[in-house]
């Protein structure tokens, strides 16, 4: 706040100049003071200037409401949504969110620190706060090929940015805890800044060294023991309840009046369906208090809490000073958000967003650079004996390393439908290298055709799974034009798609369209014999070789668990 603006908030706040706006009749939730109390709240140039006023130039009423600080997401992966930032603040400002704390991590192993810009660059003068926290792990491993590398020196040069607040999740825990060079300079680049951990069953003395290099929050405990453990060693714990890992009722009963200002909501990953039917930090706050929670404490973990993790210091409460930024309810036992304001203007109404939005940043780049492929860019030449197979876990993101016996014709690997056992590839998609990563799967379904997708975690490159060569050449030839996204393809023509130009990972269009399209993307999927709930989801986690056991990347396989490439046939393990 600069010097002349204090002043006048002051003048405001005594009542010597007339605020801009008035709410007045309803209740607040002070989640500094922990209770509902009727009050106004009088608001000036975006700001809290008290409880009263001698005179407002609009008067709201809010009789039989309550006042909430807007919602804080934190930690979230915009890129999930699968849409620009603009359109993100669409969806999710009129359910209260008016804050997230994002990190741009898919589109950084895409387009390194251009893609970080352009997110920020995305976020001007929007109805949503967006701060980032810099990625740490670009690429996530030595095993694939990413689109950039984001080393210690590239970071710091963002780190004094607008927006910034400090480092992204620490996945790699191994280099904390064994000192890997670059990995600490990276971390010495905070200099007391928010630093985001990721370090899912880490325990014990590996823990304490972890959290002693001032990583500080984690998002990936699954079990109370283990968040638990973790909040005894001063970490803040983030409720997770993404689409693909939803841990918010496990965690839950851990939760108490004595603790709670230790936890956050935050959602992740969060796809599109999810967010227009379910909701975003809202839908926390809902399922919190149906499971019991004090509606106070509720809202303190989804507002003040973010807000003092990350040194927001004015924003997450209703109190002078305090940005404008608020959620009002229709009531707190089965809370609805009905009204947003956002530094002291009202942008959302009825589940409606009514502020104009910003048009999103310009992409800089492309987003496919695939070097020529043939049907035999997919041929795998046979060997004696079973081969590893990746095996698929319904609704888990973990898969199983197995042991089968192909189908062989004509000394080549090929498809086995009447097996559930199809051939995978990850074609990298970023340099034109020409790696083609060969691979089985069990589990797809698939029956005809192919389907193939360019959000492939974490290096993006297209990953797709077919009957045959020849359809899988197609699938990933439609994801080429399109310049990324998703699609099912059958007898080489395409039956549903959803383009994904910016970066291969966001639409330029609406969410609800993007909604649909994934929805008929499915379907198609489905119509080729997939029993899998969302097929393309599946398919994008395949790739990750941070998640066990066996897992595919543009470079080949990975046994995730000695965390190096294998051959598909011979060295049994």
């Amino acid at each position: 706040m600069n010097a002349a603006l204090m002043q006048e908030l002051i003048a405001a706040a005594r009542g010597e100049i007339e605020v801009d706006l008035l709410l007045a009749g309803g209740s607040i939730a002070n989640v500094l003071s922990g209770e509902i109390c009727r009050s106004d709240v009088a608001i000036f140039k975006g700001r809290i200037a008290g409880f009263d006023c001698c005179s407002a130039a609009q008067v709201l009423d809010m009789s039989g409401k309550t006042l909430a600080p807007g919602f804080i997401d934190g930690h979230v992966h915009i890129e999930s949504s699968m849409v620009t930032v603009p359109e993100f603040a669409r969806a999710v400002v009129p359910r209260g969110t008016t804050t997230v704390v994002a990190d741009p991590h898919e589109i950084a192993n895409v387009w390194g620190e251009a893609g970080i810009r352009y997110m920020l660059r995305s976020s001007r003068n929007l109805p949503l706060n967006v701060f980032v926290m810099l990625p740490t792990c670009v690429p996530a491993t030595n095993l694939e090929t990413a689109g950039a590398s984001l080393g210690a020196d590239e970071l710091a040069g963002m780190m004094q940015d607008e927006g910034v607040l400090g480092l992204a999740e620490v996945m790699n825990y191994p280099g904390v805890v064994f000192r890997d060079p670059e990995v600490m300079k990276k971390l010495s680049l905070a200099g007391g800044r928010p630093v985001d951990g990721h370090c899912p069953g880490l325990s014990g003395r590996d823990l304490s060294a972890y959290v002693s290099a001032g990583i500080r929050s984690d998002h990936e405990c699954t079990s109370i023991d283990e968040a638990r453990e973790k909040l005894r060693s001063g970490m803040y714990i983030m409720l997770r309840e993404g689409s693909a890992a939803k841990n918010l009722l496990d965690l839950l009963p851990l939760v108490s009046s004595k603790n709670a200002r230790q936890f956050l909501f935050v959602s992740d990953d969060r796809h599109p369906a999810d967010i227009l039917s379910e909701g975003h930090i809202d839908f926390m706050v809902k399922t919190a208090i149906e499971q019991g929670m004090d509606p106070i404490i509720a809202l303190q973990i989804a507002s003040l809490n973010a807000a003092q993790c990350f040194g927001l210091r004015d924003l997450g409460a209703i109190a002078p000073g305090y940005r404008a930024d608020i959620a009002i309810l229709d009531e707190l036992e089965h809370p609805r958000v009905v009204k947003v304001i956002k530094d002291g203007r009202v942008v959302a109404e009825d589940g409606d967003l009514i502020a104009r939005l910003s048009a999103p940043a310009k992409p800089e780049h492309e987003s496919m650079h695939i070097s020529p492929l043939s049907p035999q860019s997919f041929e795998i030449p046979a060997e004696e004996g079973p081969a590893r197979v990746i095996g698929i876990v319904a609704h888990q993101i973990i898969t199983r390393s197995l042991r089968l016996l192909p189908k062989i014709v004509q000394g080549k690997v090929v498809s086995d439908p009447d097996r559930d056992i199809l051939k995978m590839a990850v074609i990298e998609r970023h340099r034109a290298t020409g790696n083609v990563g060969l691979g089985l799967v069990q589990g797809t379904g698939l029956i005809r055709g192919a389907i193939a997708t360019s959000v492939a975690h974490d290096s993006h490159n297209v990953a797709a799974v077919g009957v045959s060569d020849e359809e899988m050449l197609a699938a990933v030839q439609a994801i080429e034009q399109m310049g990324g996204g998703l699609v099912a393809v059958a007898e080489g023509k395409t039956l549903a798609s959803l383009p994904l130009p910016v970066a291969g990972l966001l639409s330029e269009g609406y969410m609800r369209d993007v909604a649909e399209e994934i929805a008929e993307c499915i379907d198609a999927a489905h119509d080729l014999g997939s029993k899998l709930e969302d097929p393309f989801m599946t398919l994008s986690f395949l790739s990750l070789p941070v998640i066990p056991e066996l897992k595919l990347t543009d470079r080949g396989l990975v046994d995730v668990g000695e965390f190096r490439l294998v051959g598909m046939f011979g060295e049994e393990g």
